[in-house]
């Protein structure tokens, strides 16, 4: 009998934890009688890129990746579309596509998502030429997107300094924001294309968001002053931020925004420099990973504030 092609992609310097056991892990983990694996480390930028288009054109099944979510984003691009299947052992700072997928954030308990051999096929977007899972935007999301590239050390804190650091500097902007709905013109904080429901962190910018509806949700925040932040904010990780006065939010296929200047938006929190209109469009099914199945109806649980808190710097 064939055995299944596998191949894992290690990314040993990305990421918030040491891959060390990593290789030991999946060879235990993995029936040598029935799968094939080749491990592959990563050495320099693009190289994930590299060895997931060569996992594509030989015809694997699974391509896995441990790392950040640089390289689980990287390794996802190259997949879409393909018959290869996406599966992740996060070690990212955000982790938005293995939290929004329900992937275990322990590596083991990762792994054994992925030997349970659940496939689905969800959506991705592409804003410019640029593919993303979670989110795009531009305004003050990108604004900090840019700011915590630069940052040594990743997590919640870092994240936070940025965002209590960066609100006093940032100026919003006029946009105008068009779909299938018309047509909108608006200052605003932040213009956000949710493919998914988070950033990342579980800091939910668009709660009711399926990654598997073909859709997109548009969420547009109007200028906040100093008082509002922490309101906000903590709308933010409660998933509540749609319940807050200034929030518009849309549900549509693709997008375009305009703005006045060029300048950065951010593509799954990775800074990109962008003109001045930006062409957003969601593509279904196009891309299949190893996840449980979803839950069904997706709830919106008013998590209580101080242990939504808790539990996120405790992250860090």
């Amino acid at each position: 009998m064939e055995k299944t092609k596998v191949c894992v992609i290690i990314n040993p310097v990305s990421g918030t934890e040491s891959k060390r056991n990593i290789p030991e892990m999946v060879a235990a983990a993995f029936d040598q009688k029935q799968y094939d694996i080749i491990i592959r480390i990563t050495g320099y930028p693009g190289h994930a890129t590299e060895i997931a288009n060569d996992a594509v054109k030989n015809r694997f099944k699974y391509v896995i990746t441990a790392g950040g979510d640089g390289t689980v984003n990287e390794v996802a691009r190259t997949l879409v579309n393909s018959d290869t299947t996406l599966g992740i052992i996060p070690f990212g700072s955000g982790n938005g596509l293995a939290r929004e997928l329900s992937i275990a954030m322990d590596p083991e308990k990762a792994i054994d998502i992925i030997l349970k051999g659940n496939t689905r096929r969800i959506d991705y977007g592409v804003a410019n030429g640029h593919i993303f899972f979670c989110t795009c935007g531009v305004g003050f999301d990108a604004f900090i997107s840019d700011k915590f590239a630069e940052e040594k050390k990743r997590g919640p804190l870092g994240y936070l300094r940025n965002i209590l650091e960066g609100v006093v500097d940032f100026k919003s902007e006029k946009y105008e924001i068009t779909c299938d709905e018309g047509t909108i013109k608006e200052r605003a904080f932040i213009v956000t294309c949710g493919n998914a429901s988070q950033y990342g962190n579980d800091a939910f910018i668009a709660p009711g968001a399926d990654m598997e509806d073909g859709k997109m949700n548009i969420s547009i925040l109007k200028p906040l002053n100093a008082l509002e932040i922490p309101q906000t904010t903590l709308q933010l990780f409660t998933k509540n931020i749609d319940k807050n006065s200034k929030m518009t939010s849309l549900l549509t296929g693709s997008v375009t925004i305009k703005r006045t200047h060029p300048g950065v938006m951010h593509v799954d929190g990775e800074p990109v420099e962008a003109g001045t209109e930006i062409q957003v469009k969601i593509i279904p099914k196009g891309l299949s990973v190893l996840a449980p199945k979803p839950a069904g109806v997706r709830k919106k649980e008013n998590e209580n504030i101080f242990n939504a808190l808790t539990r996120w710097f405790a992250e860090e």
